[in-house]
């Protein structure tokens, strides 16, 4: 009964947005109708006179008009591309166990199967029309000497839409978790194979196809007067069909969820849990773990792996998640693609594309790595490159390499400069600096241990501080200028390093016809099309690079090595252990000027500062 309810509701939002369709075609049609009204009277000799002959001349220069106008509108609402996720398409030759669920799942549910499977890296699971001409392949070419006589036009087909599943579902949830998520999305195709709702759908996605050319950029400006008319016409429409098209998706979706209830309830409702863990887990792999590798110009291949290894490692720790590790002897259901290793480098690729804007193609700036490679090849290399970058900054400011009392021969990048130079005199030695105005200690008097601070680095502290004072409104000046040095060769060297934003061309298809993403198939003009972050602040870039400097030190002076966190990211290991006590310290440094905390945990470790260490 709701499943007759739900698409008895969504059939009758359908045909209103039908309705507001017929509605602007009529609109569009009244002028000319009023000229053919007018020229019709003036020939049968009723309407006839100087003014019924102006009137007539000026309605049909209108209603012609308004008719070219409707024509060029309705052309680009029906042959705009419509926006498509970028996903890594899956050939049934690839998946074949996937497939034949996925069509078991359907004909239990009494719906159409979907026309093919595609992977996205999110944690979500939908199906999209894709039967646009726009969308689908060329049509083959034909040889024979009648080649177009009698051959049907290129139509729109009607295949059922596409599923796109998220990729973390298939490598962290058992067969049977996936089977049941998917449930009620399968049935989705039901009310999708309606004819009223796909024409009301394909509508409302041809205006918001329109909108979209509408506002592209570029153009001369004729061009962007037709362009004008164009958007302002579709937006009308699209906001009259909002409210609609709303309650005619929700319609779908509730006689969707009615009919799933019969196949695997009881399941689903553990599903659902795992859902939200895979989802937890895999923004705190893109977060900590991938985009410090996508920073240096490498892409992790395998992260749906580490999605599973990141939640194993959550199950471990967290005692409300230890029945979660018993699943791990099931099914996974990446067992049902014949090469899991390859989806997963594909769905890799293009989650590195999509988040951080690499590009199609690995080379000589953009290779995978592995997992156990990340530690040496991101890590220690993300390090040593923050700490190099520290030490040149302190170069442009006029620090001085080694203090008066220094060892011969350890003029070499040390930890002790960094902690000289940020060390605030005026700063109590047992804690945070407190809140005083009027100090007069050499920091605050524009001095330093080695000399006078240069006119040009006051000019720096004070831009940073105007731009940048509620970030850096509880540090010291020497603090503020280095980090405001440090973001401004941070974004000389983005500067240096970023091309022209150019397509990129799209990947080689491989094997599994569809390890790659259908990068033909949607804009990759602006990427990211998904940032992770926003950008550091001056705060947060100066701490990572100090952060690095220290774990550069521990690895040269005291035998620490580089590790991998799941769920933190980058970790330095002492003695086999985390090191998970360091951050503190090290912003006790920044924000107060304070080195004492971390002098005494270098002590302890046996870190010394004062050693030179190596940099990239």
């Amino acid at each position: 009964m709701g499943v007759e309810v739900g698409a008895q509701a969504a059939r009758s939002r359908a045909l209103a947005v039908l309705r507001i369709r017929s509605r602007a075609l009529a609109v569009a049609l009244l002028p000319a109708a009023a000229a053919v009204v007018l020229l019709a009277g003036g020939s049968t000799g009723h309407l006839v006179g100087g003014g019924w002959d102006a009137a007539r001349w000026s309605v049909s220069v209108v209603g012609l008009l308004v008719l070219l106008a409707a024509v060029g509108v309705a052309l680009v609402v029906v042959r705009a591309r419509p926006a498509m996720t970028p996903t890594v398409p899956v050939a049934e030759e690839s998946a074949p166990d996937l497939y034949r669920m996925v069509r078991d799942l359907a004909d239990r549910l009494d719906v159409p199967a979907p026309s093919a499977i595609a992977l996205t890296p999110d944690c979500d699971s939908w199906l999209e029309d894709r039967t646009h001409r726009a969308h689908a392949p060329p049509p083959p070419e034909r040889h024979d000497d009648v080649a177009g006589v009698g051959g049907s036009p290129h139509r729109r087909s009607e295949a059922a839409p596409v599923l796109v599943i998220g990729s973390p579902f298939l490598w962290w949830m058992r067969v049977g978790e996936l089977r049941a998520v998917l449930a009620p999305v399968v049935a989705g195709t039901g009310p999708s194979a309606h004819p009223d709702i796909a024409s009301a759908r394909r509508f409302v996605q041809g205006l918001d196809a329109a909108v979209a050319v509408a506002s592209a950029g570029g153009r001369c400006p004729l061009s962007r007067a037709v362009c004008v008319g164009l958007g302002w016409v579709s937006r009308l429409l699209l906001r009259s069909c909002r409210g609609h098209a709303a309650e005619m998706e929700r319609g779908v979706a509730a006689a969707a969820a009615e009919r799933a209830q019969a196949v695997d309830y009881g399941l689903r409702i553990v599903a659902q849990e795992q859902v939200g863990l895979a989802y937890a887990g895999w923004d705190r792999l893109l977060t900590r773990v991938a985009l410090p590798a996508w920073r240096m110009g490498r892409w992790p291949s395998r992260l749906d792996v580490g999605v599973v290894a990141a939640l194993t490692e959550l199950s471990r720790r967290d005692r409300l998640a230890e029945g979660f590790a018993s699943r791990l002897g099931e099914r996974p259901a990446c067992d049902l693609l014949e090469e899991p290793g390859l989806v997963d480098g594909a769905v890799s690729l293009l989650a590195a594309r999509l988040f951080h804007g690499g590009p199609a193609e690995s080379g000589p700036d953009w290779s995978p790595v592995e997992w156990d490679e990340y530690p040496e090849e991101v890590v220690d290399r993300t390090w040593r490159t923050n700490a190099a970058r520290l030490h040149r900054v302190l170069d442009t400011l006029g620090v001085r390499r080694t203090a008066e009392t220094a060892a011969p021969g350890a003029d070499g990048p040390t930890l002790a400069r960094v902690l000289d130079h940020l060390t605030d005199l005026s700063a109590p030695t047992t804690g945070p600096r407190p809140a005083a105005h009027g100090t007069t200690g050499a920091a605050e008097q524009g001095t330093r241990e080695d000399g006078p601070i240069p006119d040009s680095d006051h000019g720096q502290v004070g831009q940073h501080h105007a731009d940048h004072d509620d970030d850096l409104a509880g540090t010291t000046p020497r603090g503020a200028a280095l980090a405001a040095g440090l973001s401004a060769q941070l974004a000389r060297e983005e500067a240096e390093t970023a091309g022209p934003s150019t397509p990129a061309a799209a990947p080689a298809v491989s094997p599994v016809t569809a390890a790659g993403p259908d990068t033909a198939l949607w804009d990759d003009r602006v990427l990211p099309l998904f940032p992770l972050q926003s950008p550091r602040t001056g705060r947060e870039i100066l701490t990572d690079h100090i952060t690095a400097m220290v774990c550069c030190a521990a690895m040269d002076t005291a035998g620490a090595s580089p590790g991998l966190d799941w769920l933190d990211g980058p970790s330095l290991l002492v003695n086999g252990e985390r090191a998970a006590d360091l951050g503190p310290r090290v912003r006790s440094l920044v924000e107060s000027g304070d080195p004492a905390p971390l002098r005494a945990w270098l002590t302890e470790l046996g870190i010394r500062p004062e050693k030179p260490v190596r940099l990239v």
